[in-house]
């Protein structure tokens, strides 16, 4: 579980704080979407839990282990963060070296270094592209590479840090099932910090952030029903909503099965 206690942090030199007196709760094994507009603290709230930034104040505790100097090598077993832009996180020559790097650090034996490099390049789709160099890839294999370098070191707590943001419909897509997928088949808990409402639907819970402050907390679908939240976070409704609201005789709808219901109605 990852406990947050008025948890505040103002960046250097600035007037005013970015996170302001956050109090939350992250339940085990769920995916969880932060959302919010640009400014609204979600980034800097996924640099704090994963201790890349340190707070102003307050505390985050993971699994009863609080954040702070002394349990920071601990607390970085139980977290892997994929950023916006893989291509800050590469190190290797090629995507086999970048699965393994992590792993080498880690001094794991070779056999079993390699049998966990193939099982998660299988995994994101990346088998067939081992021997290449990361920088000639897609946008999207490479964000894939990302996910299959964290997930070798077999983090508890994964934050993906508005990764589809760069890339095309179909590499979001892609992106999307692989982080689907990976709630169904394992009990990591999974953080997208997002702007994404057709990602957002997928979430077990979403957090609405808005000047530094937690908003909202609920459901996808009792997030996107409230207007007001709605307009204070900026948040665009999903496609599927959109496409409903333009059809005559389809009531608005987030559901994909129930638009889909509706248009077999019409005649």
């Amino acid at each position: 579980m990852i406990e947050i206690k008025k948890l505040s942090y103002k960046y250097p030199g600035a007037t005013r704080f970015a996170l302001d007196n956050i109090d939350l709760t992250i339940e085990d094994g769920k995916y969880v979407a932060i959302l919010g507009h640009n400014g609204s603290g979600k980034s800097t709230f996924s640099k704090l839990l994963s201790a890349i930034y340190k707070a102003s104040s307050g505390k985050i505790i993971i699994d009863n282990i609080e954040i702070n100097a002394e349990n920071l090598p601990e607390i970085r077993k139980k977290i892997g963060i994929v950023f916006q832009n893989p291509d800050n996180q590469f190190i290797g020559a090629t995507v086999e070296d970048d699965i393994a790097f992590g792993l080498e650090n880690k001094k794991i034996n070779f056999t079993e270094m390699h049998d966990i490099v193939l099982k998660y390049a299988r995994e994101v789709g990346m088998i067939d592209h081992l021997d290449r160099e990361p920088q000639n890839l897609s946008g999207g294999q490479k964000q894939r590479v990302a996910i299959a370098s964290t997930l070798a070191l077999d983090p508890q707590i994964i934050i993906f840090d508005e990764i589809t943001s760069m890339l095309d419909p179909k590499g979001r897509s892609d992106i999307y099932k692989i982080i689907h997928d990976l709630h169904k088949k394992t009990n990591k808990t999974l953080i997208s910090i997002t702007h994404d409402m057709d990602e957002a639907l997928l979430a077990d819970k979403l957090i609405v952030f808005s000047g530094g402050k937690v908003v909202a907390i609920g459901t996808p679908l009792e997030i996107l029903k409230n207007k007001e939240i709605i307009e204070l976070a900026k948040i665009d409704s999903p496609f599927v909503y959109k496409l409903s609201e333009m059809i005559e005789g389809v009531n608005p709808t987030y559901d994909e099965s129930q638009l889909i219901e509706e248009i077999c109605k019409l005649k």
